[in-house]
């Protein structure tokens, strides 16, 4: 028995229910992508300020490093500009458990925010 021309036209192609399952899976596919990106951008968003913040940290903790030490003594602040950005830094001594050594602590802020994006210990040793 041949079959007939509609039954093979009925059979042949999706109908529209499988269509929009199908449209529906693939949504929900994007839309995990597309989370999975934003979420990519703001993690390297954060990355950038740790990194830039702690570049500023790094060039305060070696000038801390060439300076004398009587100067260390005092608390000191400014500003320091990195990747655009004016950074604010902090650098405070403090005395150690060994009389011979002064603790030198920098801490580096995004501009315009009280939180600490980077922080850095450094060790002097005190002329005898």
């Amino acid at each position: 028995m041949v079959p007939r021309a509609d039954a093979l036209s009925a059979q042949a192609g999706f109908s529209l229910i499988e269509m929009l399952v199908a449209l529906a899976v693939f949504a929900l596919a994007v839309l995990g992508l597309l989370n999975l990106a934003g979420e990519s951008t703001r993690t390297a968003v954060a990355i950038e300020e740790r990194v830039l913040a702690a570049v500023v940290a790094d060039n305060v903790a070696v000038e801390a490093a060439t300076l004398d030490v009587r100067d260390l003594a005092d608390e000191a602040s400014g500003s320091e500009e990195a990747g655009g950005r004016d950074w604010r830094w902090t650098r405070r001594s403090s005395p150690t458990a060994d009389p011979s050594l002064l603790r030198v602590d920098i801490r580096v802020s995004p501009p315009g925010e009280e939180r600490v994006a980077a922080e850095v210990a450094l060790f002097r040793s005190l002329p005898q």
